[in-house]
């Protein structure tokens, strides 16, 4: 069966003043739509791949053939990339808690030390490329990762996810990256974030 769009559970409008509604319209329906069909019609070479999750592919790009591998990589990886960051997203403000929040505190010092080492990281990615806060042998870690690589394929497992390419943020914000990282930290939906950590240390 063919990948398609993930379901949206908040309106375009909801995440302002954070992120406009205009660059979420383009970035869901525009971009994630493009890497979608991409990979949909890499994957009708060899159609025995739809039976395979986006994840399970990016997880296991050995066992991807070589003629579209490199297509399944990026495209692949947009979709992957992409439907995590609307899951960890949300019009609330919430809080780190439970255990994600003692994580945290207990790899980074404190949540505020986290931020800032996070933030800094995001600024100094080069190019376009993703921000993330992975578990990988059962301990937080912070990793840039180039173009739409994703730790997937690092045998790690991605919780949090800051999207740095252009698209997602140059309407509103322009080179302003640092304004743009700092307004993510208004929209994180940390009950989601918690639940994937929670599930990664089982």
């Amino acid at each position: 069966m063919n990948h398609s769009l993930p379901k949206l559970l908040y309106g375009f409008k909801d995440l302002e003043p954070y992120i406009d509604a205009r660059t979420m319209e383009i970035h869901y329906t525009k971009h994630h739509q493009n890497y979608i069909n991409k990979l949909n019609e890499a994957l009708q070479k060899h159609p025995g791949l739809f039976d395979k999750s986006a994840e399970e592919l990016i997880s296991n790009l050995d066992s991807v053939p070589e003629d579209i591998r490199m297509s399944v990589r990026n495209n692949g990886g947009g979709h992957v990339n992409h439907s995590l960051f609307w899951e960890i997203l949300s019009p609330q403000k919430e809080s780190a808690t439970g255990a994600i929040e003692k994580a945290i505190e207990k790899t980074f010092g404190s949540f505020v030390q986290f931020k800032e080492k996070f933030s800094n990281s995001a600024n100094t990615l080069f190019g376009s490329g993703w921000t993330w806060l992975v578990v990988k042998d059962g301990r937080l870690e912070i990793v840039n990762l180039p173009g739409h690589d994703s730790p997937l394929a690092q045998d790690a497992i991605p919780i949090l996810v800051l999207d740095m390419w252009e698209h997602a943020y140059y309407i509103k914000y322009q080179n302003r990256k640092s304004e743009y990282i700092s307004a993510f930290f208004n929209i994180i939906n940390w009950k989601k974030v918690n639940e994937l950590y929670e599930k990664s240390i089982k």
